[in-house]
């Protein structure tokens, strides 16, 4: 079977399990083969299960090193409240990671959590405390938010105070704290896997998920596929007037 063919395939394999329509052809199409088997090869490994949540990480080194871990690992929400360095990720970090996430700007922090634990979510923030959960003891049969904080204060108390719970990851050494980017990493691959273990199909995308993202990595795949994404949504807005 040719690429092209695969591609075809794959397009009424999609139909057929409800995340594609037939008038999301010509979107499909424009995706180079390889593209489109990609797609929805990482899209089926995808969770919102697990979440991160980040409060004033200023740097954007860090700020772009966090994004492409949870693109890495299938991490496909991430709230952000933004510090006073503004969110600014560095693009030679994130090597386009970001463009893959679903990405929440919240004003505040209690915002943030709010909206966290509204959508299923228990809030954990990484924390250097006695009474933390250690990182391999955490529930995860619930949906679970990973919340970190700035380079230098980490969490705020505030946070701490609104979340869930805090966790820990132990350590063995003289050092006793990791760089923001580095816990993240650990954080997020120790959760990933274990929920990937505990929880079952619970751990990845619903099907409506899926036909969500899809179709949005479908229109923002090249600026041809944005113009023609534009076409259609004016001929659908016509034919509705």
């Amino acid at each position: 079977m040719t690429p092209e063919e695969q591609r075809a395939a794959l397009f009424e394999q999609l139909v057929n399990e409800g995340i594609l329509d037939e008038s999301d052809r010509i979107l499909w199409e424009l995706l180079t083969p390889e593209r489109a088997l990609k797609m929805d090869a990482v899209l089926r490994q995808r969770t919102r299960h697990i979440a991160v949540l980040l409060e004033a990480v200023d740097d954007g080194h860090n700020q772009a090193a966090v994004l492409r871990s949870c693109e890495a690992f299938g991490v496909q929400n991430i709230g952000i409240v933004a510090g006073r360095g503004g969110w600014q990720p560095s693009q030679g970090v994130t090597q386009g990671a970001d463009k893959w996430l679903s990405l929440h700007h919240y004003a505040t922090i209690e915002e943030a959590i709010r909206a966290m634990q509204h959508r299923g979510y228990r809030v954990l923030a990484s924390r250097l405390d006695e009474h933390a959960t250690p990182i391999q003891e955490i529930d995860l049969r619930q949906p679970v938010a990973l919340l970190f904080g700035n380079e230098h204060d980490g969490v705020s108390d505030e946070a701490v105070a609104l979340a869930d719970g805090t966790f820990i990851i132990p350590m063995y050494g003289f050092v006793q704290s990791l760089n923001i980017s580095v816990a993240a990493a650990v954080s997020i691959f120790h959760t990933t896997q274990r929920a990937r273990r505990e929880v079952g199909d619970a751990y990845f995308l619903t099907r409506e998920e899926r036909r969500a993202i899809l179709r949005r990595w479908m229109t923002s795949n090249t600026p041809q596929a944005r113009r023609v994404a534009a076409a259609l949504r004016r001929a659908a807005s016509s034919d509705q007037t």
